[in-house]
């Protein structure tokens, strides 16, 4: 138990981070739907999606294989950083200047409105020097991870957030206030300062990933232009059904704000989008519990896999993963009625029957990533590959019959059984591959009881916070009670 000890404060130290980075991010959601209408909330919420799709190619699976080889071959470290930090770039490069070369075209894709088209150019080519920029800071990161330089990579993280929030703090209301109060310089900025523009929260995150990179030049200067042909070929054969697997988790992911408003008509689809895009903000809490999770159990589980107990430790692993995924599940359920006021707009509300779906859709998304760790040390890839295929299968072909219909209902539906099948495929194949005594008949009572609740606290009590409050309660004092005696072990137990 002092093992899971180990790695609970290993989460905690590379997860940190993340998790107040994402929550600084997420009070930026009251103040954009606040200043701007759900139309212009839905196109950021559409360009951010496209971002997040190619995100996965640009990174083309090379962090997790930067882990795997590191502990596959720890004589050659700097061969496997070269490597891996290469690739990436030189991807990188290709899509950057093939992004600016049709700039113009991407523009007049994205929209068909001549007064718009200006915007949309500026729009593209913010996120191409964004996404270059994030792309090739991948590696470097992954390195501070691999090094245990947990402070180091936790105030990048908090400077990267900071930078960001700070500069639309100050395009929001700052710069407006300045102009309003005739304040020095409010003729300079009245003359080139276009009130409620979304460009600038592009600009803001541009400006955020420019410090990123700065703040990691060591790790680049680390860098050797030094390219192993051989040990290539080996990583590339693991990295590419990460690449797709990847691909296919941002489609499922993303793709349903993009078919919104690709098939909903042209009067209503920015609106729907940025209603959809709103109340999904309220699931990112299980959303940065996954994050925080993934940051710590990926280097952790790759370093642990020689041991001889590892698989019993990656079975309890699951089993607490799980139980705290239930609490977050019907806590967050449960007191939708105070979360709703960060979303301020009652326009945005009518989304809130959502939530649920969304949410328990990321609770399968957690575990499926906590049980896919199976075919990443079996180095059978491949395997990721084809449940993530399905997954985005299932997400491309429900969406377009469903959104027609139900709107962004339909896409919540989608998402969820999308992750629950992935979820349940990986869990058959990875018993018969690579088995783990996962604790499966208590696992499904926890979450089949977590549904229950908050099928009671939504639906049947109509939202009603405190029985709803109360259930929860009751339900983590039951995962007391019937826990005890493993909890007080790996707490106490040294």
């Amino acid at each position: 138990m002092s093992v899971i000890k180990k790695f609970l404060g290993q989460t905690a130290i590379y997860g940190l981070s993340t998790v107040f980075s994402r929550l600084f991010s997420f009070i930026l959601t009251p103040i954009y739907t606040g200043k701007f209408a759900a139309g212009t909330y839905g196109i950021m919420t559409t360009l951010f999606a496209y971002a997040s799709m190619i995100n996965a190619v640009l990174a083309f699976g090379m962090e997790s294989t930067y882990f795997r080889y590191l502990n596959k071959h720890e004589d050659r470290k700097q061969e496997v950083y070269n490597n891996s930090f290469l690739c990436v770039a030189f991807i990188s490069v290709l899509f950057l200047m093939t992004g600016l070369v049709f700039s113009n075209s991407i523009a007049n894709y994205l929209t068909d409105d001549p007064k718009k088209l200006e915007d949309y150019k500026n729009y593209v080519q913010y996120f191409l020097w964004i996404l270059f920029t994030d792309a090739i800071c991948v590696i470097p990161f992954a390195r501070l991870r691999a090094d245990n330089k947990a402070f180091k990579y936790s105030l990048i993280k908090f400077l990267n957030i900071g930078c960001f929030v700070g500069l639309n703090l100050m395009f929001i209301y700052a710069i407006p206030f300045i102009i309003d109060q005739q304040w020095p310089l409010s003729g300079w900025l009245s003359s080139w300062f276009r009130g409620t523009w979304l460009g600038y929260i592009f600009i803001s995150n541009l400006a955020a990933s420019v410090l990123t990179f700065l703040l990691l030049l060591p790790q680049f200067l680390k860098i050797q232009l030094k390219f192993d042909k051989e040990l290539f070929g080996k990583m590339f054969s693991y990295s590419w059904p990460i690449l797709v697997a990847n691909l296919s988790f941002i489609v499922n992911e993303n793709l349903d704000k993009v078919v919104l408003s690709w098939l909903l008509p042209e009067k209503i689809a920015d609106h729907e989008v940025g209603v959809y895009g709103a109340v999904c903000k309220i699931a990112v809490f299980i959303s940065i519990f996954i994050t925080a999770f993934r940051l710590g159990a990926e280097p952790f589980f790759f370093s642990h896999a020689k041991n001889a107990n590892a698989k019993k430790t990656y079975a309890a692993i699951l089993h607490y993963f799980v139980i705290a995924l239930a609490i977050m599940f019907v806590g967050l359920v449960t007191n939708i009625e105070i979360l709703k006021y960060f979303i301020r707009k009652e326009e945005y509300w009518v989304g809130l029957p959502a939530v649920p779906f969304l949410l328990f859709g990321y609770v399968c998304l957690g575990i499926y990533m906590n049980l896919s760790i199976w075919y990443r040390l079996s180095d059978q890839t491949r395997f990721g590959l084809y449940i993530s295929v399905i997954g985005a299968l299932i997400t491309i072909a429900l969406n377009f019959v469903l959104i027609p219909r139900f709107s962004y209902m339909g896409s919540a539906w989608v998402s969820m059984l999308a992750y629950a099948v992935m979820m349940v495929i990986s869990y058959v194949l990875g018993q018969k591959y690579y088995p783990i005594p996962y604790n499966l008949k208590r696992i499904l009572t926890y979450l089949f009881i977590s549904v229950v609740l908050v099928i009671l606290s939504f639906w049947v009590f109509n939202r009603n916070i405190y029985i709803g409050n109360a259930m929860l309660i009751v339900f983590i004092a039951g995962i007391a009670y019937f826990e005890k005696d493993d909890l007080k072990a790996i707490l106490f137990k040294k």
